[in-house]
């Protein structure tokens, strides 16, 4: 049965992913002027570009978050939602907010855009990720609050499941967590100590909680399986990611000016982070194997399991990979770090984002699924992405371990510029796998306009 409010859905899924394309345009930029120090200079200065690519990242994964939340808590609780016509107006305000703060970066030096927007009276801009003048930040917690003022109330009048619960925890932890942005201490330890707070605990933390909740959900349509059996799956994964991943935030700690005790937390529970990754893996591709149907969207299901898949690999893997003190003490801050990034980020959280979109459009316009056509299209937009997405991993990665010899370990090591000289040609072929990437995208959107038989939804 298909909810009328559900619909809300459909923009916040169409602005996520043309944020995204932002982000990997000016990822590319970023990739040249790695290469060509000069490039876009002094239009696009290399801070700015990171700046938009980071926050279009977050931006668009928000969007993306939101939209799942939208169509899935009324199918979940079996009403409508709560105030469709509220979703709709944060969605115009988070948007245009997101869209202004984003042309204040191109436009205007960080440091006149932080005294326009009173950062004197209360400081919280310059910090990596949460860069963000302080009206944005207050326009963000607004947006959230609302949100969850419409997600709550449609959860709390209508059916309780698991994936419900779970989603509507994860998404009250992120509004939670964020509010230590605010927090600006003047001593640089204290500072670093809390900024995790916000950075740490969502993306391995709360994050995960809705990853997990939106895979759950989507198996469950694909596959036809008990719902009882996918919630015992979804509650030791995320018994798993809580244990591991609020402890694991001691990783961050080794060398910011906390006690050493930290070395010994954050080494022994960033080991234990892949576990929950590993379940998800093993969860997802268990669910599909059990199945009781032949779901007509075979592109979502392969989403779902790519996400499984790349996001043990690359938060899992790539991040214990770096997570044991006496190896982090050489890699922390190299290309190693970068290489676990693009992987974890791209495997847990674009994936899951792109596997509801997957899911969910098709229905939204009528029909179970896209044109078979349509899907080819779309599972070749997955296979260049994830591809691409592994290469430029292994490149930052040979960069990172080229990086920290030249410049950490060798007996005569070389200056930070003189050893990027060094990894000039990983730094090429990453800017050609992006180029890969982006084509991917490309098709990805473009597979939503190839036309078909149009069958009805499920």
């Amino acid at each position: 049965m298909q909810y009328q409010s559900q619909a809300v859905a459909k923009p916040y899924f169409i602005a996520a992913i043309g944020l995204f394309v932002g982000q990997i345009l000016f990822g590319l930029i970023m990739g040249l002027q790695y290469v060509m120090g000069d490039f876009l200079f002094p239009a696009i200065p290399f801070n700015v570009a990171r700046m938009v690519h980071t926050n279009l990242l977050i931006v668009w994964l928000l969007f993306g978050f939101m939209g799942a939340a939208y169509y899935i808590i009324p199918e979940e609780t079996e009403s409508e939602l709560f105030s469709p016509k509220l979703a709709l107006l944060m969605f115009w305000i988070f948007l245009v907010a997101g869209a202004l703060t984003v042309v204040g970066y191109l436009l205007v030096p960080y440091a006149a855009l932080a005294k326009m927007t009173f950062n004197d009276l209360w400081p919280t801009m310059g910090r990596e990720f949460l860069e963000q003048p302080l009206p944005t930040k207050l326009g963000i917690v607004v947006v959230a609050l609302a949100f969850l003022f419409n997600i709550t109330m449609t959860i709390l009048k209508g059916r309780k499941t698991s994936i419900s619960l779970v989603l509507l925890m994860g998404l009250w932890g992120l509004a939670v967590f964020f509010l230590f942005s605010f927090y600006n201490p003047s001593n640089l330890v204290l500072d670093k100590y809390f900024w995790w707070w916000t950075v740490h605990l969502w993306v391995e933390g709360v994050w995960e909680l809705i990853l997990g909740a939106l895979l759950a959900f989507v198996l469950i349509k694909v596959t036809g399986v008990d719902r009882e059996i996918i919630e015992k799956w979804l509650y030791m994964i995320i018994a798993m990611t809580l244990i591991t991943g609020i402890v694991g935030m001691g990783h961050h700690y080794f060398w910011i000016g906390t006690p050493e005790y930290w070395q010994w937390f954050g080494s022994v529970f960033s080991a234990l982070e892949p576990i929950p990754f590993f379940m998800m893996t093993v969860f997802a591709f268990n669910m599909v194997n059990r199945r009781r149907r032949e779901h007509p969207n075979k592109a979502a299901t392969l989403w779902a399991l790519g996400t499984g898949v790349m996001s043990f690999l690359g938060a899992g893997v790539w991040g214990f990979l770096h997570t044991l003190a006496p190896v982090n003490f050489y890699t922390h801050g190299t290309q190693i770090t970068a290489a676990h990034g693009h992987m974890a980020f791209y495997g847990a959280y674009v994936m899951v984002v792109l596997t509801i979109i997957s899911y969910a459009m098709p229905v939204m316009r009528g029909r179970a699924a896209n044109s078979n056509k349509s899907q080819v299209l779309e599972m070749w937009s997955f296979w260049l992405m994830t591809v691409s997405i592994v290469f430029i991993t292994l490149f930052l990665t040979a960069a990172g371990i080229l990086q920290v010899w030249l410049q950490r370990v060798s007996t005569t090591p070389l200056g930070f510029m003189a050893a990027q000289d060094q990894i000039t040609l990983f730094y090429w072929m990453r800017e050609f796998t992006g180029l890969v990437f982006l084509t991917g995208l490309v098709l990805y959107i473009i597979s939503f306009f190839v036309g078909g038989e149009s069958k009805e939804a499920a």
